[in-house]
């Protein structure tokens, strides 16, 4: 039987290339999600209704694909959303919204289906962190905290499946050409924050970076890849030179000197 892939966040950007691209290229079952079902009305892969910030949602989606196929061979972790504003400004419920949505969305998923990767002893979970996991910048304190927090997640989830045959994998998209500055959520400049400048600055820069991004085509052939390798590593990073070449900078450089450069680019 072939392998049945569950991809979240199908709607848009880098999770329906995922879905696309490795619908096209192999015999799979292969289904994205989305909150919105009539998003993926055009789709060839198969929709699935799902809201990652609900257990009864997430129970729904899982229930439906084990109904129909007995197992879900790959766990791809996509969706999420974007946020953006100075941790002091920041409401609390919209800082508890995305964390719900980019670390405890996936983290039920996954402790959902890890039970049929057990029963069948075979399974690969890859989670799409980002570089911003990676390297902080100024403004995007909670973004980067989620996507750090699920890294770290997935390398100590890597090891305590390793009896079970269940690898978990993360990609680390850079900046891609995709609609996330639409959905993110903006903290509102408080008049007369000290902080307005520096934030639109940063901001436009953001999305200058954005839309400058490369096709997310490229993450969907490496995540392919991954589904194929035997023994994939634990982490890749998916971005521009300078981008992949800043993780390492970071770790060979003095800090301050290391953050004087980020505060140059953000």
């Amino acid at each position: 039987m072939s392998k049945v892939i569950l991809v979240t966040g199908g709607s848009s950007g880098i999770g329906r290339a995922i879905a696309s691209y490795v619908n096209e290229k192999n015999n799979y079952v292969v289904y994205g999600s989305s909150r919105n079902i009539k998003k993926l009305d055009d789709v060839a892969f198969m929709p699935i209704e799902l809201d990652v910030t609900s257990e009864k949602s997430i129970n729904d989606c899982v229930e439906k694909v084990i109904r129909e196929y007995g197992k879900i061979d790959v766990l791809i972790n996509n969706a999420g959303v974007g946020i953006t504003g100075p941790l002091e400004e920041t409401p609390n419920s919209e800082i508890e919204k995305h964390f719900k949505t980019n670390l405890y969305g996936p983290i039920n998923l996954i402790k959902k289906v890890l039970p049929y990767m057990r029963k069948n002893n075979s399974g690969l979970i890859i989670n799409i962190t980002s570089i911003a996991g990676h390297i902080g910048t100024p403004y995007r304190s909670i973004y980067s905290a989620g996507k750090s927090s699920l890294d770290i997640i997935s390398e100590t989830l890597n090891m305590e499946t390793k009896d079970f045959n269940v690898k978990v994998v993360c990609v680390a998209p850079g900046d891609y050409l995709t609609n996330i500055s639409q959905g993110r959520f903006h903290s509102p400049v408080i008049k007369g924050s000290t902080y307005q400048h520096k934030y639109e600055s940063s901001l436009e820069k953001m999305n200058q970076n954005i839309t400058k991004g490369a096709n997310p085509i490229k993450v969907a052939k490496l995540v392919n890849k991954i589904i194929h390798l035997k023994n994939p590593r634990k982490k890749y990073i998916s971005g521009s030179f300078l981008e992949r070449f800043g993780i390492i900078l970071k770790f060979v450089l003095p800090q301050r000197f290391f953050e004087y450069l980020v505060l140059k680019l953000f």
